[in-house]
C-alpha cells in the first residue's frame, strides 16, 4: 500500500502560526522534507519533532523526488515543509507532487500560513480577484513578464527581496504610472511588521529612507 504525500505550512513569523493538526502530521509521519534543515530544525525542536530530516530544495528536488517516490511506494508517509509558509508557494513543492500524483500517490495540503494572502487582505486594495505573480525574474524575461501586465485590472501580488525591492518599484512607476495604488508588507507575523500603503511613488520615497530587511509582499491596484 502506498504511503502518502503532506505538504504542511509552517510559520512565516510568530510560531504560534503552526496549526494542530499540522504538529500531529509531522508527529505522526515517518519522514520530513525540508527546504533547509538548519532553519527547520529550532522549529521542530520547539514543537518537540523528532523525525528523520531530508533536505529537499530547488538543487537537488529533481534528483531527490525519484528516491521520495519510491518511499512514498513502499508506505512511507512523508511530510514536506519549506523555510516559512506554504510548499510550492514560490518554494519548491510542485515537483514531488506532479510526481506522486503521475505514481498515484496520495497527496494532501494542509491549510495554513502564508504571506501574500495576509498582505493582500491588509492592502486595502480589491482581494475579490487577484493575481500571484510571485518573484519576477531576475534578469531573463522580466521586463517580458512586465509588459503582460500593462493592462491587469485585477490586484497584483508580487515577492521581492530587500536589495530589489527599490528597482521593482520603480519598475511599477514605469509600467503603471506613479498615482497607481498600491501596498507594500514587510517582517509578516514578526515582531517588527510593517505596511506601507499609498501610490507607488509615495512608498518608493518612503523605502528610500528606511531600511530595508525581511521579505517583501508588494501588492499593486489592477487597471481601472
Amino acid at each position: 500500500m502506498s504511503g502518502k504525500l503532506y505538504l504542511v505550512p509552517t510559520p512565516i513569523g510568530n510560531l504560534e502560526d503552526i496549526t494542530l493538526r499540522a504538529i500531529r502530521i509531522l508527529k505522526e509521519c515517518d519522514i520530513i522534507l525540508a527546504e533547509d534543515t538548519r532553519t527547520s530544525a529550532p522549529l521542530l525542536r520547539h514543537f518537540g519533532i523528532d523525525k528523520k530530516v531530508f533536505a529537499h530544495h530547488q538543487h537537488n528536488e529533481h534528483k531527490s523526488a525519484i528516491e521520495i517516490v519510491r518511499l512514498l511506494k513502499e508506505g512511507k508517509q512523508i511530510a514536506q515543509i519549506s523555510d516559512a509558509g506554504t510548499p510550492g508557494i514560490s518554494d519548491p513543492g510542485f515537483l514531488l507532487v506532479r510526481e506522486a500524483l503521475k505514481e498515484d500517490i496520495a497527496v494532501e495540503c494542509l491549510p495554513g500560513a502564508t504571506a501574500f494572502v495576509p498582505a493582500l487582505v491588509n492592502s486595502g486594495l480589491p482581494a475579490d480577484r487577484f493575481t500571484f505573480e510571485g518573484f519576477l525574474p531576475v534578469k531573463k524575461g522580466r521586463q517580458t513578464r512586465l509588459r503582460e501586465l500593462t493592462d491587469e485590472s485585477r490586484t497584483m501580488i508580487f515577492y521581492e527581496s530587500p536589495h530589489r525591492l527599490l528597482k521593482a518599484l520603480q519598475e511599477f512607476i514605469d509600467l503603471f504610472g506613479q498615482e497607481r495604488q498600491a501596498s507594500v508588507s514587510r517582517e509578516i507575523s514578526k515582531l517588527f511588521e510593517e505596511t506601507v500603503r499609498g501610490t507607488l511613488i509615495e512608498i518608493k520615497t518612503h523605502f528610500e529612507t528606511h531600511t530595508l530587511k525581511g521579505e517583501f509582499v508588494i501588492c499593486v491596484a489592477g487597471k481601472s
